[in-house]
């Protein structure tokens, strides 16, 4: 019992801890109002356009950036995303 109430705890904590470093995606109007602090790129092969999320979420959060907005995407085969970052 003692050890499930453990596992509970900690699985909570630990989406709460990932919540709290998630970067916010930006749509065009809410970037103008904001000073960019850098950009990211990421690419991919035969993933999904949510993975392409995560990754920026996650390169985002990295940099230390609260918030990125998506200036270029494409697709085909692969694809290729970059994003502006802010704080």
């Amino acid at each position: 019992m003692n050890m499930t109430k453990t596992l509970t705890t900690a699985s909570l904590l630990s989406m709460l801890s990932f919540g709290a470093f998630a970067a916010t995606q930006l749509n065009d109007e809410q970037a103008e109002s904001r000073q960019p602090i850098g950009t990211i790129s990421v690419d991919g092969i035969a993933s999904s356009p949510m993975d392409m999320h995560q990754m920026l979420n996650k390169k985002a959060a990295e940099q230390g950036a609260s918030a990125y907005h998506v200036i270029e995407a494409r697709s085909g085969d692969s694809w290729h995303a970059t994003a502006e970052l802010y704080k």
